[in-house]
């Protein structure tokens, strides 16, 4: 994506689908979107003035004479996070860094916490690692805590039983990012 700012392609127009580089939200005009007309533009989620940048350049382009109002009517690269027509853009690029820095786990731990992202945020704090599955943390953990297991007993150990108890005692909160990925975290 070369552009900041790229107008909506007209219906009946063929264009490649790409992945942003970074998030962003569609922005139409509600004066065009009230009178039937689509008119709007893709903003990258950089910053609330780059944004406010974007919506004046976007109004000023309208069909509509006196366009002022916006809404948020599309958004692509938040990783199946839901936005709000009319979330700030304080939130949207918040949200934007965070699920860019984080990724997928970001996205989970987001809607886990009901989309409280300062919760999400905090949660890193408590942040275990990633492993292949929760019984590799499971056994991990014990070890590193110095539990002695007898090499006669290891192989009865259920670290699958002892990582989904820690889970349901509320020690830890386990996600999975892939088939062999997951990621854990303590609870606080």
């Amino acid at each position: 994506m070369t552009d900041q700012i790229s107008p909506a392609a007209p219906l009946g127009t063929a264009t490649a689908l790409t992945v942003p580089d970074r998030p962003r939200i569609y922005l139409a005009c509600l004066a065009a979107y009230n009178n039937g007309r689509l008119h709007g533009a893709w903003i990258d989620a950089t910053t609330p003035d780059e944004i406010r940048a974007g919506v004046r350049v976007m109004l000023a382009a309208s069909p509509e004479p006196e366009a002022e109002e916006w809404a948020i009517h599309d958004y692509e690269g938040f990783q199946g996070v839901s936005l709000s027509e009319y979330a700030s853009f304080e939130t949207v690029c918040d949200l934007a860094d965070f699920l860019g820095e984080h990724g997928e786990i970001a996205a989970k731990l987001y809607r886990h916490f009901g989309d409280d992202l300062e919760q999400a945020r905090a949660a890193f704090e408590d942040y275990a690692g990633a492993y292949r599955s929760a019984a590799d943390f499971a056994e991990e953990f014990m070890r590193e805590a110095g539990t002695e297991i007898p090499a006669s007993l290891d192989y009865y150990i259920d670290w699958t039983a002892l990582a989904r108890d820690m889970a349901l005692n509320g020690e830890i909160m386990v996600f999975q990012t892939g088939f062999d990925e997951v990621h854990v975290f303590w609870s606080r």
